[in-house]
């Protein structure tokens, strides 16, 4: 089973996502910003990421340059969604960015593309 990681500071938005991906047969880990998820992404492996952008203490875009400087985990593909506008340009290697609210069907798509 594909794992991913979702890393949002909303809990509505965990909760969410959560659902909609373990209802499409994903396994799902949840953090509710940069520290937290830093930990989860060294004690235990994803084939995804979902990363909110605007969250308390570390933004998403330190988490994702702390990320890309190691070896092991810079390859995980990251899908940015978040309700700041100009989202898109934040993280460029990025494999998508959507904007809150989002298109679920959009998102599994993107999803299913990448991990399928």
């Amino acid at each position: 089973m594909k794992k991913i990681l979702i890393i949002d500071d909303d809990p509505t938005i965990r909760k969410y996502l959560t659902n909609l991906f373990k209802d499409n047969g994903y396994g799902t880990a949840v953090a509710e910003n940069a520290r937290e998820a830093l930990d989860l992404v060294s004690s235990e492996s994803f084939d995804l990421i979902t990363l909110d952008l605007e969250m308390p203490g570390e933004w998403g875009t330190r988490f994702y340059s702390k990320l890309a400087q190691d070896n092991q985990l810079k390859n995980i593909p990251v899908i940015v969604i978040s309700g700041m506008s100009g989202n898109e340009y934040a993280i460029p290697k990025a494999i998508a960015s959507l904007t809150k609210p989002f298109d679920r069907k959009k998102l599994l798509k993107i999803v299913g593309d990448v991990l399928n």
